[in-house]
């Protein structure tokens, strides 16, 4: 399934539609003026402050993190066969980059992208897979459980800290991913949520500084929650103690009761020993509503995470047309991926992604109720020793 070369027949390309792509083609692989002369191709000569604030609103992240993401990327991106413009001319690796980039991060169609870049819409498409692929093969690294105890103590200090839950390793939240299919095609009902809409879930397990720690992709979008849950490796895992077995928390005024790692869910989500979940009885007590309160002020962290996500990579955002749905969990992991990276390098980028907790509008909260007799007790007990400190 390799890319092919180019685009055998050349489009026409008027002299002035050449002048106003994004790329024309000209740069080096490599070069440090690569960006600074396409900014003056498409902007004149504007600031360099303007030339930033006009990179990371083209890319999604800053020239650093773009920089990186080349380094990452290039021996798989360039090992195969090269692309070229409509104009003849090779891509470089930043070419490529940038074009991936472009479609992830605007979810524009590809003919649209493909016009302003000067390539084919089918080039568009056979660059950004390989650059999926790169992304995939190399970037992996960044989306892991935490390997040490000194990481995952550095997350359960900070989780404690946003509302008080001691040995909180991770939130877990649930989006869809929509998609536009057509009625010819045989499978198309199988993917229709509760909303009619046609989608995908992905599941995130995610961090106190909105990095996801585990996904799971892939089954429709009319599976609730707790379904998608209990059909991931995550669930197997932590039901065999091989995640979320280290070091309990002990209560200074009673060290024979434990509270071993767990992270916390929504209502839509079982209550287990090692997954905390809201009360959800008609009369709270007044302990039981302020625990609610503060497990939900945790949970926020997931609804964060997954609202930069689908805004910042709008790909993913919006309705895809006709997606290969057996690539679109692999898209959809590029995206989280790129997440992280961009968390990873610090990328000043997330100072203008505005927070929000809307990441999937429109559909209804699940509730599960399915209540592990353990899980209960040991919520019990923590929702007493928040409560008495």
């Amino acid at each position: 399934m390799g890319p092919i070369r180019g685009n055998k027949k050349k489009r026409k390309v008027d002299t002035k539609s050449e002048e106003n792509s994004l790329v024309s083609g000209s740069s080096e692989e490599g070069s440090s003026d690569w960006w600074d002369a396409l900014s003056k191709t498409i902007s004149g000569n504007p600031s360099s402050s303007k030339l930033l604030d006009r990179f990371k609103s083209t890319y999604r992240v800053s020239r650093k993190t773009f920089d990186y993401i080349c380094l990452l990327v290039k021996d798989h991106m360039m090992a195969k066969t090269h692309f070229t413009f409509t104009n003849g001319k090779p891509m470089s690796l930043n070419d490529q980059v940038a074009l991936a980039l472009t479609r992830l991060g605007s979810g524009n169609s590809l003919i649209s992208i493909g016009d302003s870049f000067g390539a084919h819409h089918s080039t568009v498409s056979q660059v950004t897979w390989r650059f999926v692929e790169a992304i995939e093969e190399n970037g992996l690294r960044h989306l892991q459980w935490p390997s040490t105890d000194p990481e995952m103590a550095k997350i359960k200090h900070k989780f404690e800290k946003i509302r008080g839950l001691p040995n909180c390793c991770g939130v877990i939240d649930t989006t869809h991913i929509t998609m536009q299919l057509t009625s010819s095609d045989p499978d198309a009902d199988a993917w229709l949520d509760c909303k009619d809409n046609h989608s995908m879930i992905l599941q995130a397990v995610v961090g106190p500084d909105l990095k996801f720690r585990s996904i799971v992709t892939g089954w429709p979008g009319k599976m609730n929650d707790a379904s998608v849950l209990q059909s991931s490796n995550f669930f197997k895992q932590c039901q065999k103690g091989e995640k979320l077995n280290s070091s309990k928390t002990c209560f200074p005024d009673d060290t024979a009761t434990e509270i071993p790692e767990y992270i916390v869910g929504n209502s839509g989500f079982p209550l287990l020993p090692w997954l905390m979940t809201p009360y959800q009885k008609k009369d709270l007590s007044e302990t039981e509503s302020d625990f609610n309160k503060r497990l939900l002020a945790t949970h926020a962290v997931a609804r964060r995470a997954l609202a930069m996500l689908k805004d910042v990579w709008k790909m993913i955002q919006r309705d895809m047309w006709r997606p290969d749905k057996h690539k679109l969990p692999r898209f959809i992991l590029a995206c989280c991926i790129l997440h992280n990276i961009v968390i990873d390098m610090e990328d000043e980028l997330l100072d203008d992604v505005p927070i929000s907790l809307y990441h999937d509008r429109g559909y209804r909260q699940d509730v599960c109720d399915s209540v592990d007799k353990i899980g209960s007790i040991l919520r019990d007990k923590l929702c007493m020793y928040i409560s008495g400190r």
